[in-house]
């Protein structure tokens, strides 16, 4: 054998090994996430096999009008349904579970894991959508262990406000990965044993690669409250009511509906759950006993005129002052049997989610002037959230003691102020990964880098039974119609000669009010008027053109007169 042959032989060699290397790589990326408090969804692909850790939903912001929710883009997994090994859902939260529907026929139906409680959510959740195939949900728990392809999957059980939540690690050929879902530290939970704080240390003992943890409450400082403590306000709350108690909050916050539940039955008042998707939880946490209420605790809103007010509660829905809600219709008259009265106390047992600060304050507002006496958190301790605050997160990180640690769940700068945390304890800053939605981490057998290549991740927003249906161009027309409104502009055309049959007419909505701009209403018509006077000659006129010059001209005119953009649709017909 030649020397030639030898180096040829012994490059190919090297070029195949390097090759494999590349096939053996971990690779960790957010389709959702990592930008926003919603829309988790986490992909761990080695080789031929991908788990996904959730498959939630995000709730849409102010600038999204007629949009329902918003779910994550998959276009990353499209031609790889089959190197799908399963689904890991951690808990029963929309921003966890919401974008099942849509998106697991779109994936191949591969199988689904999730806790006894998540599982009846889902099940329930899907006869919402009639068109959605029948799902298989294999049930889990905190004892459960599957072999999904290369990778091995385990779990631990955490604290959160909604009870079955699940930690998930992972073990791949190149280490530990762990992924805390929503989690907090409560010592004294509602119907829910405290976090298994020994099996973590026990996951721990071999060692973490990488670990995944929520951010979402990483900027509080401190502890989190105990639900123990907010079950104590509440009783103060209770004792002292002298009307109606009216308990607004998440329908999947389960540790307040019970605490409610628990005093309501301590102070001889009945009590009414009002809105669908909480009367659809509590049915189904005291079917599955994670709710305890004796059965003549709970009555119908129609019942409710047999007792005194002093011994009534309503469990409702509506803390984030959402328009269709139980919370505000009450407020608004709109509830067909309940009204606010004078004495009657509404407790706002949860945060604001960012974006809802104006409608959650106008909603106080009637209230107040309805003579409630409103309570909410900034008051009183009347709500704890879900997530780990700083202490949280430093006691989590000294028990953990991952090689890589990885901020997820929550807004860029949240996910920021958790790797400072983190940092300020000692860690490497070069081996925190501060993620955007969609940017690849990579690990192989030396090192991990948190590469510059990111895979699709652009908002897929549902609206109705249209999914990804409503795009950039969509939303931007709804925004300029929702602020500056649309002005119509109609024309009728004569075949014969090209020009109008008849005088131009304009319709204005949310623009201007057309008995009171009549000279702005002239002048538009006007210029309409020349428009297709210059350039509509013949029987042979290019009417896209001409539609395209009023909507340009017409539009710079009003907003030369107005300082306004509403949309201009024209409209020319030929007759």
């Amino acid at each position: 054998m030649t020397k030639q042959t030898r180096t040829s032989r012994t490059n190919s060699a090297k070029s195949g090994k390097k090759k494999k290397t590349d096939k053996t790589k971990l690779k960790i990326i957010a389709l959702g996430g990592l930008e926003e408090v919603g829309r988790n969804m986490m992909l761990l692909e080695y080789g031929s096999d991908i788990i996904i850790i959730d498959m939630g939903l995000q709730f849409p912001e102010e600038d999204m009008p007629g949009i329902d929710y918003i779910i994550p883009d998959i276009s990353y997994l499209k031609g790889k349904e089959k190197n799908i090994k399963g689904i890991i859902i951690t808990h029963g939260h929309y921003d966890h579970i919401g974008g099942i529907p849509h998106l697991l026929p779109r994936l191949g139906m591969p199988p689904l894991y999730a806790s006894r409680l998540t599982r009846a959510i889902i099940e329930k959740r899907q006869t919402d959508y009639n068109h959605s195939k029948k799902i298989k949900i294999n049930t889990i728990n905190q004892d459960s262990t599957i072999k999904l392809g290369n990778l091995k999957v385990g779990f631990f059980h955490v604290n959160h406000n909604i009870p079955d939540c699940l930690g998930v690690y992972v073990d791949t050929p190149l280490g530990r990965v762990l992924h805390t879902g929503d989690f907090k530290i409560d010592h004294s939970p509602v119907n829910d044993p405290p976090a298994d704080i020994a099996k973590i240390a026990r996951i721990c003992e071999k060692g973490i690669l990488a670990a995944l943890v929520d951010s979402t409450n990483a900027e509080v400082e401190g502890n989190s409250i105990s639900e123990k403590t907010i079950f104590e306000t509440l009783d103060g709350i209770f004792d002292k009511a002298k009307g109606r108690v009216f308990a607004a909050t998440f329908s999947s916050l389960l540790s307040r509906i019970q605490q409610v539940f628990t005093l309501s039955e301590k102070y001889g008042r009945k009590v009414v759950v009002e809105g669908y998707s909480m009367k659809t939880n509590v049915e189904i946490a005291i079917k599955l006993g994670y709710l305890k209420v004796d059965k003549n605790t709970l009555i119908s809103v129609k019942q409710m005129r047999d007792y005194p007010v002093n011994r009534i509660t309503v469990m409702c829905t509506g803390a984030q002052g959402e328009d269709n809600a139980v919370l505000m219709r009450i407020a608004n008259r709109e509830h067909r049997q309940l009204r606010i009265e004078k004495d009657d106390t509404v407790i706002f047992s949860s945060s604001v989610v960012p974006g809802n600060e104006r409608s959650v304050q106008g909603l106080k507002d009637i209230l107040f002037k309805q003579g409630a006496q409103v309570i909410h958190y900034k008051m009183m301790d009347v709500h704890t959230g879900g997530h780990a605050r700083q202490e949280d997160l430093k006691m989590l990180y000294r028990l953990l003691r991952p090689k890589y640690y990885i901020p997820i769940e929550g807004s860029y700068f949240m996910l920021k102020i958790h790797a400072n945390l983190i940092e300020s304890l000692g860690h490497p800053a070069e081996n925190i990964f501060v993620a955007e939605n969609g940017q690849v981490m990579e690990f192989d057998q030396h090192r991990a880098v948190l590469t510059k290549k990111k895979v699709p991740t652009d908002y897929v927003m549902v609206d109705g039974l249209g999914v990804g249906d409503v795009g950039h161009v969509v939303l931007r027309d709804r925004q300029m119609m929702s602020a500056d409104g649309m002005f119509v502009v109609i024309a009728v055309i004569d075949k014969k000669n090209g020009q109008l049959a008849r005088d131009v007419d304009v319709i204005s909505r949310g623009f201007v009010y057309m008995k009171g701009s009549d000279q702005l209403i002239q002048e538009a018509k006007k210029r309409v008027r020349e428009i297709i006077s210059k350039h509509s000659h013949g029987t042979t006129v290019n009417w896209t053109y001409i539609r395209n010059r009023l909507r340009d001209d017409i539009g710079q005119f009003l907003f030369q007169k107005t300082q306004r953009r509403p949309m201009v649709l024209p409209v020319v017909t030929e007759i």
